[in-house]
Order: C-alpha cells, then structure tokens, then sequence
C-alpha cells in the first residue's frame, strides 16, 4: 500500500466500477498512445491495460513508482518518474495520444493549461477535477463558473461532464464533489488569430469579470475603436469563444 501525501495532493480512488467509467470514456480514436498522470496504486491503470492503446505513466512519487513496478509488470519501461508540468511531451510521446488520470487538485488546473499548449498532440482527454473545477473547464456563457479556462479549452475541444464522485470514494476523501469530464479535440482546431493574443484578450477580460469589456480591455492599451458599441457594453461572461476570437482579429488589425 501506498500513504497519500498531502503535499502532492493524492487522494486514491477505492472504487474499481468508478475507475473503469472513467477509463472507458477514452475512444482510442486517432491515437495509439494513452498517458495516465498520477497512477498512484494503478486503480485506473489496471483497466487502461486492457484496452488497445499503449499505456505510459508519470508518477512524481517515488513510493508510487515502487509498487507499480512491483504489481504492473505490463508497464515494465513505461513508467515515466517526475512532474508532469515539466516533462516534454514532444520528447517523451513523440505522437498523438490522450491525456488520462484522477488529477492532482492542486495542479489541475495547471495541467490543463499545459494540455493546451499541445493541442495538436492530444486530440482526447478524459480526467477527474474537483467539481468546482470541472463545471469550470466545461460550463458555457452566462454561467457564474464559465471563465478563463472555460473559454480556452472551447476554443480547441469539445466539452462533455460525465458524472460525479462522491469524497468517500477516495481514501483519504477529500473535502469536496469530484466531476470526470472528457475533452474531444475538433476536427478543426486550429485558430485565425494570434494564439497569445486571443489568451491575453480573454485573460484581461475576466481578471476584471465585473466591469464591461470597454472597461476591462484598457488595460490592453490598444484601440477599441472597431469593436461594436453593444459588444463593448457586455461582460465577458457573456461572450462565446468565437466572440473572442473575432475580439481578438479586430484588435490585432494595424
């Protein structure tokens, strides 16, 4: 057995029948490479297994990594030891493949954000958040929880919550509602626009979500002059993500 440490924010799931929902929410379609982040005692990597793909995963913590060595031989030289948010995936995956695990809480939201720095090499991503975050990453406009990385993550993927786990669940149980979502890329993901610029366009307009675009966009420093009046008098809680990104074309026009 492994002792969950609270430093790295490890919370094992128990439930085998929850562990399979969740690992049979991936298609393995258009990959044939699966990597699971946090495995812990392998609860979820033991059915990834059997599935077609080829199963990678990266574990941080040095005692996880023993027992998985010792009761999964199957990922006999897949294991892949350090922090997820530093390891190149180019490197290491060299090819399309999904993206998988019962995330850490305490950087899900970084692995997103990571996520969508290699779009065009994880066209799936199935995972457990904490709800709060979950309805996050796939609510929709006008949603007191649609903000930043609801907007990103739409830009690329398409959104689907998939159910939710209760703390006792998990040993040791968290303090809150767990919720698996899964993440299927477009088949056009590609933006018109200047990524890091649609980014900082949607990063200024909801650090200020309160105050109306023509308010929250000055601090861009750029001229707002050919924005619609009616788009300016919204929030950006109210704006889809291809507002955003025609948004992002008018302010990028010399």
């Amino acid at each position: 057995m492994v002792k969950a440490k609270k430093h790295l924010g490890q919370h094992f799931l128990r439930n085998e029948g929850i562990a399979r929902d969740i690992a049979e929410g991936l298609s393995h379609e258009g990959y044939k490479k699966v990597l699971e982040i946090g495995p812990g005692m392998g609860v979820l990597s033991q059915f990834l297994l059997e599935a077609p793909s080829e199963l990678f995963v990266a574990e941080i913590d040095g005692e996880s990594i023993v027992y998985l060595e010792e009761n999964f031989k199957a990922l006999d030289k897949h294991i892949i030891p350090g922090d997820f948010l530093r390891l190149d995936l180019d490197k290491l995956m060299g090819e399309p493949f999904a993206l998988i695990g019962n995330y850490p809480y305490n950087i899900s939201s970084q692995i997103i954000f990571k996520m969508l720095d290699h779009v065009e090499l994880i066209p799936e991503m199935v995972g457990m958040f904490q709800k709060e975050v979950a309805d996050r990453l796939t609510a929709e406009p006008g949603s007191k929880t649609y903000g930043i990385l609801s907007v990103l993550a739409a830009a690329f993927y398409e959104r689907e919550y998939l159910f939710t786990v209760d703390p006792h669940e998990f040993s040791p149980p968290p303090k809150v509602l767990s919720g698996v979502i899964r993440f299927k890329r477009k088949a056009d993901f590609s933006l018109t626009v200047d990524r890091s610029l649609f980014t900082r366009i949607v990063k200024t307009a909801f650090n200020q979500r309160r105050k109306t675009l023509r308010n929250a966009l000055k601090a861009l420093n750029l001229p707002l002059d050919g924005i619609a009046a009616d788009t300016l008098q919204k929030r950006a809680e109210q704006l889809h993500y291809s507002e955003f990104v025609e948004l992002t074309e008018i302010l990028s026009r010399p």
